[in-house]
């Protein structure tokens, strides 16, 4: 029961996603208007805009003009689904707040990906509330995702929000002095405090880990595949975010493995 509930929250919060992600980088009202469709402007109605099953029905169509919609659209649906069910697993129904926080965390964290990928911004409507809303959480209800015995508390949850914010401005700076370019946008900088008030210090040093290990394999890949340039700006906030998804899912375990060899 647990399961289907989760799994239905998810497609819709997932449709309510996509809503973010078109909009967001784009300064329009995620509330208002209606959903329409993006080549025709025409309105969708409520049963052409069921999570995944409207996709399927009209085989990736709009009804009214027959263009093609992006299957991007179910798949944030889907994706947001399956995290949820990885966050039920993880912390169970023991405290529904915490689930509750943690579900709209792994959105946010989606919104994030999907927006940074194609525009290459993190908003600031998303990490200038999500800092001291995540230091605010991450103080008071939130346990450590690395001791899920233990509350997080706010030493923790200062010292990873300094610690994120922190060493990624440093690195900022760094870059700038070096390169004479940026090596990494201001949307990390605050979306990396945003993660270690939520995961404290251990989750930002994993996080940035996990990140930069995806991101250099990503990299090359675009490199070899798609002859992307050496020094090409490749947009890191998506990195991150499967990085800070890796330190709530499954940084205790990765810890324990660290510590005890498994």
């Amino acid at each position: 029961m647990y399961y289907f509930a989760v799994i239905l929250f998810g497609l819709i919060i997932g449709s309510f996603l996509n809503v973010c992600i078109y909009r967001m980088p784009r300064d329009l009202s995620v509330v208002s208007p209606s959903s329409k469709c993006p080549s025709c402007d025409t309105p969708i109605k409520f049963y052409d805009n069921i999570p995944l099953l409207s996709y399927l029905f009209l085989m990736g169509r709009c009804r009214h003009c027959g263009a093609g919609v992006s299957a991007k659209y179910p798949l944030v649906e889907f994706l947001n689904a399956a995290l949820y069910v990885a966050v039920l697993n993880s912390f169970g129904t023991e405290s529904i707040l915490v689930l509750i926080i943690y579900l709209f965390f792994v959105s946010t964290l989606v919104v994030i990906f999907f927006i940074d990928l194609e525009h290459q911004i993190i908003p600031n409507s998303i990490t200038y509330p999500g800092i001291p809303l995540a230091l605010l959480l991450g103080s008071t209800v939130l346990p450590d995702p690395f001791s899920r015995a233990d509350m997080l508390g706010f030493r923790a949850a200062m010292i990873g929000l300094i610690a994120g914010g922190g060493f990624f401005y440093v690195v900022a700076i760094a870059g700038r002095m070096i390169f004479k370019k940026d090596a990494m946008g201001g949307g990390d900088i605050k979306m990396m405090a945003m993660i270690g008030g939520l995961l404290g210090w251990k989750g930002v040093i994993l996080t940035t880990f996990a990140g930069s290990l995806i991101g250099s394999i990503a990299g090359v890949a675009l490199i070899k595949l798609k002859g992307r340039e050496w020094g090409s700006r490749i947009p890191f906030g998506p990195y991150l975010a499967l990085g800070a998804l890796i330190s709530l899912l499954l940084g205790q375990e990765i810890l324990v493995w660290y510590l005890y060899g498994g």
